[in-house]
């Protein structure tokens, strides 16, 4: 049994999506944010005390966009994946990594520094610069689109489970606003999807079966 460790609306909707995609059986234990401080006990799971942990056996994994890769080819036949010999397997990977590196690690650095440290520790200039890196970025994912609907290889992939989860935080971090029209309209495309709405379920029904609250962000 795949067992997945999440926090809503985490970085560890982008495997709970992916599962969903696949219809694959798994375990959802739900943690409230942050479980480093939290859930201490989580730390014996994963000593890093980061979101997610993916567990599969003897497989352990903690890098979210990895694990899309993983469970597309361990366990969905490729389903979510592009293939080397493919003309979009380079647009492919690269999207990947393009969601969590370039779009939401700036994001990252806005909800530490303008929601979740303590109020005489937060730094608004800090928070106001990486939105704007944030929103600047999002030029790429507006170029990619001009060619289609989809991130690579005209249909849905993890690239788009990567890319979409980076959109799901700026909502919550009131970005959306600022959106270009393509992005809002992917945005629209994506979170329409069955498997996006099922996750969302998922970890709602989860969490009020295990007593976890709510995000620690309000979804905008």
């Amino acid at each position: 049994m795949i067992t997945l460790w999440h926090c809503a609306d985490a970085r560890s909707f982008r495997p709970l999506w992916a599962l969903e995609e696949l219809g694959l059986d798994y375990e959802l234990k739900m943690l409230p944010f942050p479980p480093r401080f939290l859930a201490r006990e989580y730390l014996e799971e994963n000593p890093l005390g980061t979101i997610p942990l993916l567990v599969d056996g003897e497989t352990r994994m903690t890098e979210s966009s990895a694990m899309i890769e993983y469970l597309s080819n361990r366990h969905g036949d490729g389903r979510l994946s592009v293939r080397p010999d493919e003309p979009g397997y380079g647009a492919y990977l690269n999207g990947l990594y393009f969601g969590e590196a370039t779009l939401t690690f700036p994001q990252t650095l806005v909800f530490r520094y303008a929601h979740l440290e303590p109020e005489e520790r937060r730094q608004p200039q800090v928070a106001a610069d990486y939105a704007k890196w944030f929103l600047a970025r999002l030029a790429g994912l507006e170029a990619v689109l001009e060619a289609g609907e989809v991130y690579a290889a005209d249909r849905f992939t993890g690239a788009d489970i990567s890319v979409t989860y980076a959109l799901l935080l700026s909502r919550s971090l009131g970005l959306s606003d600022e959106w270009p029209p393509r992005v809002r309209a992917y945005w629209e495309r994506m979170s329409a999807r069955d498997g996006f709405q099922r996750a969302k379920a998922k970890q709602r029904d989860a969490g009020a079966a295990q007593g976890v609250g709510r995000p620690p962000l309000k979804e905008g």
